[in-house]
């Protein structure tokens, strides 16, 4: 009776990793090998451990990841211009600390969706806030707050996620608007997060996507500065795996 009570007392403090453990010790014969150090040492990892996978898959959930991608899945086997050492190099968050970009460039079917949500599942389970958004819907929806009036109350919104993943930039020739509004959200993140831009155009190229000279100077100038750089090439590997 008094350890369903303790059970009970944990729950409703929120502890459940701890009460889940305190009751499997519980039913443990051989539970009295313990000393007290251990027993409570048990009770205190498995309520961290608990909140740690907790809190990543709320990390998850609102990442809004487009595919379910891992780093450790990444495939190295096609010829696509894909470098090991870049990837390594990126599955260390230490270059979100420094607020650097990623820029991905290539053709349909390369991967470059897929690379961008394994790198963005590896930061959220380091702790970091990622979302996710197709650059057509993100302008959709910027042009929508606008009218609504929460256009900079959704700003301030996306430029604190710690990664931002902006993906299937340049499928058309930006706008007046769009270009103005690419430009705030670029400037706000720049120097305090970092951004992933994935396009099909290559990055060389990005000045024309853009348009406005003035503007594209300064987006690209806050984009590719101390940016890593993965620039795909070859066919669909879609159309290989159809094979």
């Amino acid at each position: 009776m008094l350890n369903e009570q303790t059970v009970a007392k944990m729950q409703g403090m929120k502890l459940a990793g701890m009460a889940q453990t305190f009751k499997e010790l519980m039913e443990k014969p051989k539970r009295t090998d313990l000393t007290h150090e251990e027993f409570i040492g048990l009770l205190l990892d498995a309520e961290l451990t608990t909140r740690e996978n907790r809190k990543l898959l709320r990390l998850l959930s609102d990442a809004k990841l487009k595919q379910q991608a891992c780093i450790e899945d990444m495939d190295y086997k096609h010829q696509r211009g894909l470098h090991k050492q870049v990837i390594l190099e990126l599955q260390n968050s230490k270059w979100i600390e420094n607020h650097q970009n990623v820029l991905i460039s290539g053709p349909t079917g390369v991967g470059k969706t897929y690379i961008a949500c394994a790198i963005g599942n590896t930061a959220c389970r380091a702790g970091y806030t990622v979302s996710y958004i197709r650059a057509p819907k993100l302008f959709t929806a910027l042009f929508q707050a606008r009218a609504d009036g929460s256009y900079l109350r959704y700003l301030s919104k996306l430029s604190k996620f710690n990664l931002l993943i902006i993906d299937d930039i340049g499928l058309s020739p930006m706008n007046e608007i769009e270009r103005k509004d690419f430009l705030e959200l670029v400037e706000d993140r720049h120097l305090y997060s970092s951004t992933i831009v994935a396009s099909q155009v290559p990055i060389k190229d990005w000045y024309q996507i853009i348009g406005d000279p003035t503007i594209a100077d300064a987006i690209c100038d806050r984009l590719l500065n101390n940016a890593f750089r993965i620039e795909l090439k070859g066919e669909s590997m879609r159309k290989k795996l159809t094979v």
